[in-house]
């Protein structure tokens, strides 16, 4: 079975990893397709080099646009990759413009498409993750859901065929590389932090970063806040930062928050594991944040990610600068922590689905 995986962003690198691994422990040829959406060595590279992910077949280098410029390029580059290889699946995971243009590639040359991280919902028309994620669900042939809840979301829009609940690939690359954070990783000594004596924060959604008031809301928080919150900056997210100018709520925001450069995956999970409490957009680090006990605040006005605000590890506050602090004091851990999202072995889940559909 030949397999054409596309990635391009760096939480599909995340996602991709285990998987990549069974389909070549069962066997299987995988091409490996790397769009470049995501291009320097710290969003892209050193996922690779710390995941054991091979080193893609052929990167596109498409780099950054605008969305439609974006998509097109890839569209028009994975057509000729797929045209070259014919394999008998494509590979496309998540929500991203890599994900819709593999899935749209694919279907128009009649190739099969499978999708990882199928279902999710937001029900915010507002992000255009929602839209990358709802057309590949209506393009692909097997649809690979995280949680019963995403199986349910396909289900009310007359999705039933080639749907499989498979728990989430994440989980396992979480379960492989959490211990090896703690041993590998000096991020802690070399940024002189203390295990739970600091906050984590991540922002790089659109929605925030493309709207001034809701950037300078979220900064202005962060600022008020007593304890260390650490930044690492994606760089777009640094660039809007930039535009906002030099003083956010009357101080420096390189007092609180602190900003760094984007971590690899190992020194991420690190600062993760010992925060105290994460706040983030980020649909994978509400995730990460649970399965490593750390309570977590989402910055947006909604979650796919609904099991964890059900368990009460997770709180969803929007941008709302006093919302966010409220919360910050009076949030308290639970004392349940039900098992969600799978039995880590997504990955060979996802890897016997595919083989038993195979009818090429």
């Amino acid at each position: 079975m030949k397999v054409l995986t596309v990635v391009g962003a760096r939480p599909q690198f995340i996602k991709a990893a285990s998987v990549c691994k069974a389909l070549r422990a069962a066997g299987h040829t995988e091409y490996l397709v790397h769009t470049g959406q995501h291009y320097d060595y710290g969003m892209s590279q050193v996922f690779f080099d710390e995941l054991g992910i091979p080193q893609p077949d052929i990167n596109l280098e498409i780099g950054s646009g605008a969305h439609g410029w974006q998509t097109g390029q890839m569209l028009i580059r994975l057509e000729e990759a797929l045209l070259a290889q014919r394999p008998n699946w494509t590979l496309v995971y998540g929500d991203t413009n890599s994900t819709l243009a593999g899935a749209l590639a694919a279907v128009k040359l009649r190739i099969p498409v499978a999708h990882v991280e199928a279902g999710l919902r937001s029900f915010n028309r507002e992000m255009p993750e929602e839209h990358n994620r709802v057309l590949t669900d209506h393009i692909a042939d097997l649809l690979f859901c995280p949680t019963q809840t995403a199986v349910d979301n396909l289900r009310n829009e007359g999705l039933t065929k080639g749907v499989h609940l498979v728990g989430d690939t994440m989980y396992d690359a979480v379960l492989q590389f959490a211990e090896a954070a703690r041993k590998r990783s000096t991020i802690l000594e070399r940024l002189g932090l203390k295990p739970k004596g600091y906050l984590l924060a991540t922002v790089h959604r659109p929605y925030n970063t493309d709207v001034p008031e809701n950037l300078r809301n979220m900064l202005t928080a962060f600022a008020e806040i007593e304890e260390p919150v650490i930044f690492p900056v994606h760089p777009r997210t640094r660039k809007k930062i930039e535009e906002l100018g030099s003083a956010v709520g009357g101080r420096r925001p390189t007092v609180n928050p602190r900003m760094i450069d984007p971590l690899g995956y190992l020194d991420m999970l690190a600062l993760e594991q010992d925060a105290r409490l994460i706040l983030t957009d980020s649909g994978g680090i509400q995730k990460e944040a649970y399965w490593l006990g750390v309570p977590c605040v989402t910055l947006r006005t909604e979650t796919e990610w609904v099991e964890t605000v059900e368990a009460g590890w997770n709180v969803v506050v929007g941008a709302d600068r006093a919302r966010i602090l409220t919360v910050l004091r009076s949030l308290v851990t639970p004392a349940q922590h039900p098992a969600l999202y799978g039995d880590g072995q997504a990955a060979d889940h996802i890897v016997g689905v595919l083989e038993q559909n195979d009818r090429r």
